[in-house]
């Protein structure tokens, strides 16, 4: 008896673990913990088809482009319209935005809204799903600045430094989801044999030491000189005894995940010159703004080269920036490889 009760002490499911973080705030309602089960729920969900793709026949592509040109896959509909439909009747959300939306998504009329709205990439990465290559969800969570009603559009175009909590679920050889409420960074990997998701990965924090930098080399030579000899650096044209190893996957969730737990860097940076004014790929709310949440719960950082990502006030909901995210050393850097530059 004392064995198993020693086991069963060691498990902490992910409802647990959410309502553990509420019991530190005794003016909590709730309702946040129930909006991040909501997410894991969905999670669970996208990770029973993501594993099946083939056999689903749902891998593939629907034969059209999404708003920013890339090619809609038919797991990427999927993903999204189970996101939606687990949070649009609930009554915590007074709206949504989606990578794969254009504008906001309202609540429907005849459901009540609530005090947050959920931003999400319902499937990042979803290019290397005919190559069975990780892919992930991306979410970020803002309470609203409108009073009542419909939720705005600036409730929406808020600064990641204003986030109520942020996460990823990273779907690869086990599902794991990763998430913040600014009480440091948590863990949990899908037990497929219980359909739940237990906590593997308490407190993260990114090693002191880092191990990789994950870039797109192949887009090199369109490259500022600061960012090709800021390359060179990490490669171990350095008197600081720093050689880092490539490591580079293609899906950005699985590219910060492994540099969260073995630390590194990950950068997506402008083209060209390394003025102020260049724009990058990647989306503010939907990837860098999250990603930079947990990144800095984790003791990293996240710029755009030149300023804090979580500074950034955006100006509308499918915004493009760089992104330089990782140990903080190492992006700070970067931004010293670019200022030289000006």
């Amino acid at each position: 008896m004392t064995v198993e009760r020693s086991f069963a002490d060691k498990i902490v499911t992910i409802e647990r673990h959410f309502f553990e973080q509420q019991s530190k705030f005794p003016e909590a309602t709730g309702v946040l913990s129930n909006l991040l089960y909501d997410v894991a729920v969905s999670a669970k969900i996208i990770a029973s088809h993501t594993t099946r793709a083939g056999l689903a026949e749902i891998l593939g592509t629907e034969g059209k482009e999404n708003m920013h040109g890339d090619e809609v896959q038919k797991l990427d509909t999927f993903a999204e319209r189970t996101i939606y439909r687990m949070n649009d009747h609930t009554g915590r959300l007074a709206a949504m935005a989606s990578e794969e939306e254009e504008g906001i998504i309202p609540i429907p009329d005849n459901y009540p809204t609530g005090k947050y709205v959920l931003i999400y990439d319902p499937l990042d990465g979803s290019s290397n799903i005919d190559f069975n290559v990780s892919v992930g969800t991306i979410f970020a969570i803002h309470r609203r600045k409108s009073k009542e009603g419909p939720g705005t559009l600036e409730d929406c175009l808020q600064k990641g430094s204003d986030l109520v909590a942020a996460g990823y679920i990273i779907y690869g050889s086990s599902t794991m989801m990763v998430y913040s409420t600014g009480q440091g960074v948590h863990g949990f990997t899908l037990d497929p044999r219980v359909g739940e998701f237990l906590l593997s990965h308490p407190n993260i924090r990114i090693p002191a030491k880092p191990k990789y930098y994950s870039v797109n080399q192949g887009y090199q030579h369109r490259w500022s000189e600061g960012m090709q000899r800021y390359t060179n650096w990490l490669q171990g044209d350095n008197d600081q005894g720093i050689s880092l190893s490539l490591r580079y996957i293609g899906s950005l969730v699985a590219d910060f995940h492994r540099n969260l737990l073995a630390g590194g860097i990950f950068y997506y940076p402008a083209e060209g010159k390394g003025s102020k004014k260049a724009s990058g790929k990647l989306r503010l709310l939907y990837e860098a703004a999250p990603l930079a949440f947990l990144a800095e719960q984790a003791g990293g950082y996240a710029s755009d080269g030149h300023n804090p990502i979580l500074d950034i006030e955006p100006t509308g909901l499918h915004q493009r920036v760089p992104l330089f995210i990782g140990n903080r050393d190492l992006v700070k850097k970067a931004e010293e490889f670019l200022r030289d530059e000006q």
